[in-house]
């Protein structure tokens, strides 16, 4: 089994969903006691949100940088970033180091497809919403996707950053989401990315009206068949 480098804290909540499907994933390939072999290196969030509302996207690619280094000189043989905005930074930490850095919106775009979906609605923090990278990324893959409107794009961020980062679970926000899935669909929507990895803490894909990615599972899934490959 290939050892995987995880940087996380990006936030906390959603790290522990990494470690437990990450563990999920090799115990159902492999049996028994088996988990999965990684090094996990967690940041300190609150310097790096405070950048983000800076827009200070070198500053934490310098951190994620040396988080990455930290982990190849651990041992890691692969690099796993556990958040869909801090991917703005991917650039920079593939170039930090010598192993690969398995991207989540690779991993995203695979499972969309393999769903068939060709239109997704993504749901994200405005950042991820709103800067090219993810967008861009997916529609190279063909996968053009739709952001719901403003209004819901600065709730959503705030549901985010306010509530689900700090394991605030309200049922008020969970349907607020819902009624912006159900404009997306209005919209043109076939599919739903839960393009933050704390969303799947608020929704389950298997209650959603539509074929739904939940990013963490997808990027946590193609790190096992990375590590098992």
């Amino acid at each position: 089994m290939r050892t995987l480098g995880l940087i996380g804290g990006m936030s906390a909540e959603s790290t522990a969903v990494y470690y437990r499907e990450l563990t999920r994933l090799v115990r159902e390939r492999l049996g028994g006691l088996s988990s999965c072999q990684l090094v996990l290196w967690s940041v300190d969030f609150a310097p790096i949100a405070a950048l983000q509302a800076r827009d200070d996207w070198e500053a934490t690619g310098a951190i994620l940088a040396d988080a990455a280094r930290r982990l190849e000189a651990a041992g890691a043989e692969a690099i796993v970033i556990c958040a869909n905005t801090m991917h703005l930074n991917a650039p920079q930490v593939a170039a930090a180091v010598a192993v690969p850095v398995i991207h989540i919106a690779d991993a995203t775009a695979a499972a969309l497809k393999a769903l068939g979906v060709a239109r997704p609605l993504l749901l994200a923090t405005r950042f991820t919403m709103e800067k090219a990278f993810y967008r861009d990324r997916l529609a190279a893959l063909d996968l053009p996707a739709l952001i719901p409107d403003q209004a819901d794009r600065d709730r959503l961020h705030a549901i985010i950053f306010d509530e689900l980062c700090l394991g605030v679970i309200r049922p008020e926000s969970r349907a607020e989401v819902l009624a912006m899935i159900a404009r997306g669909q209005a919209a043109g929507a076939d599919g739903i990315i839960f393009g933050c990895t704390e969303i799947g803490l608020l929704l389950d894909p298997a209650d959603m009206p539509l074929p739904t990615v939940d990013t963490a599972v997808a990027h946590a899934e193609a790190a096992v068949a990375f590590a098992l490959g």
